[in-house]
């Protein structure tokens, strides 16, 4: 299918409306963006008609103490927009909840009024595929969901460029070298310039209870075959007592349980894809990875095939698993003031397969790493009636202040590379509600072992509905006869026929 611009936005626009008013399934409006050129990206795709639950973010007075230099800098420059009212909006990330608290503060040092509209995500892609298309100007700053990047690109103001061309509004110490490097790639950057500014990274980990671990004296796992094995031992010892080894994300037909077998496959040696743009999920490796799953699927409790990482969250809350390789999200909430496990879980960098195929060897822009990672952007645009009002707000909402104090209202992990040494945020690595003891991991994790999944326009579908679909159908036992290859050769079919079809 071929669309011109203009007509291909429209297109994008009208069926994210029409998901949004439920006159189309998740199935067919996954369909129709995918065959326009836009996907969704990790973490994101099952946010559709939802947001991501809001875990015990807080402000306590570390998250509320200002930078009088920054402040003295927002008077100084916002004079001649006092009164302007500039509009963002976006699903409810971590870092946008956060931002949304602290926003007054600008108001009251600037008089710029900011409103912050959090949407689900299909309505966030229509509103920016809406805006942009007829140049609005509606909204002054985009989210944008990293696999929207290139869809958006030509939409937004290259963030380096506008600092360097507009000096008397450019904020001091902004250091765009202090923004992670592996996040400004991964994230950012579209045809060698900057999109936009990085702004969210969910990515996961692996996450152990200590007192578990100690108690049957099993060393914290850092391979695949460790970690079953801890997961075994742990659930002949403590199935008894109502715990675990592990927990799933393993919902049937849910995105969380294609990121549950993306990272097998990867730590297998295997990959989604080859350079050929075939599907590789049936292939020896990635087999052997599946297998791998149903093994752990054994080790867990029988709800895991109806939960999402929510789910999967809460069994680690509830005291129920010992061991999980999932997103670094979930530690604060585990170390919440009414929490029954609240300093129980340790965080480490994610068990690591014994190769990975290089993105030369995988396909569509696919990186196998241990990390399995889902991100977002802050984008300027073009269209915006309020420019320069918007650009003072957005420095602001990514500065080194802000940045780390969103990160203490939340304890996820940040986009600046000095808040991870922030004095704040070092402070907080302590067992306690809000803590950021999981953070030097966690920047570890970003340095080295960040994957990324495929970004091609039809993956949001694949990984909604092929995968998972088929997958849940094994795991359930509700079809392939606990045969791991047969499953993946029917996805393999369907997948291979797909993208035949759409000319990639």
């Amino acid at each position: 299918m071929s669309f011109k611009d203009y007509d291909k936005k429209t297109f994008i626009a009208d069926s994210a409306r029409d998901f949004a008013a439920r006159r189309i399934s998740k199935r067919e409006f996954l369909k129709k963006i995918g065959m326009a050129g836009v996907g969704l990206s990790a973490f994101n795709v099952a946010l559709l008609g939802n947001t991501r639950r809001d875990r015990g973010f807080t402000l306590g007075s570390d998250a509320m103490a200002q930078d009088a230099e920054v402040n003295k800098w927002l008077k100084d420059v916002s004079t001649p927009f006092k009164g302007t009212k500039i509009r963002y909006t976006s699903e409810a990330t971590p870092p946008t909840v956060v931002l949304d608290k602290l926003k007054g503060e600008f108001t009251e040092a600037t008089g710029i009024e900011v409103e912050i509209e959090i949407v689900p995500l299909e309505q966030v892609l229509a509103k920016a595929t809406q805006d942009v298309q007829g140049q609005l100007g509606s909204y002054d700053i985009y989210y944008l969901d990293q696999s929207w990047v290139a869809t958006f690109s030509q939409d937004t103001i290259d963030p380096i460029a506008y600092y360097k061309d507009k000096p008397d509004l450019a904020m001091p110490g902004m250091d765009w070298d202090d923004f992670s490097k592996p996040l400004v790639e991964g994230l950012a950057m579209y045809d060698g310039h900057w999109v936009g500014i990085p702004f969210d990274i969910p990515i996961m980990t692996t996450m152990y209870r200590k007192d578990i671990l100690e108690k049957h004296k099993i060393a914290p796992p850092n391979t695949p075959e460790e970690f079953l094995a801890a997961v075994r031992m742990i659930t002949e010892a403590e199935k008894a007592n109502g715990m675990f080894g592990t927990g799933l994300q393993a919902k049937s037909g849910h995105y969380s349980l294609e990121c549950d077998w993306t990272q097998v496959v990867w730590n297998e040696g295997g990959s989604i894809f080859g350079p050929d743009k075939k599907f590789k999920g049936n292939d020896e490796a990635a087999v052997r990875g599946l297998q791998y799953y149903q093994e752990l699927l054994k080790n867990a409790p029988p709800e895991s095939t109806n939960s999402t990482w929510d789910g999967q969250w809460q069994m680690g809350a509830s005291g129920q698993v010992a061991l999980i390789n999932s997103w670094d999200e979930f530690f604060p909430g585990w170390d919440a003031a009414d929490s029954k496990v609240k300093g129980l879980w340790e965080a480490k960098r994610p068990i690591r397969g014994k190769v990975y195929r290089t993105p030369a060897e995988a396909g569509f822009g696919e990186i196998p790493n241990a990390g399995h990672q889902g991100g977002s952007i802050l984008g300027l645009s073009k269209y915006s009636k309020n420019l320069d009002a918007a650009w003072i707000f957005m420095q602001w909402a990514c500065s080194k202040d802000i940045m780390t104090r969103c990160t203490l209202g939340g304890g996820f992990a940040p986009m600046r590379l000095s808040s991870f040494s922030d004095p704040r945020v070092k402070a907080k690595e302590v067992v306690g509600p809000g803590t950021t003891r999981h953070l030097p991991v966690v920047k570890e994790i970003i340095d080295n072992d960040m994957a990324s999944e495929p970004d091609m326009p039809l993956w949001a579908g694949f990984s909604n509905n092929e995968i998972p679909v088929n997958l849940g159908k094994l795991l359930t036992g509700q079809d392939f006869g606990g045969d791991a290859k047969k499953c993946m050769d029917t996805i393999a079919a369907a997948i291979d026929a797909a993208v035949a079809d759409a000319g990639l």
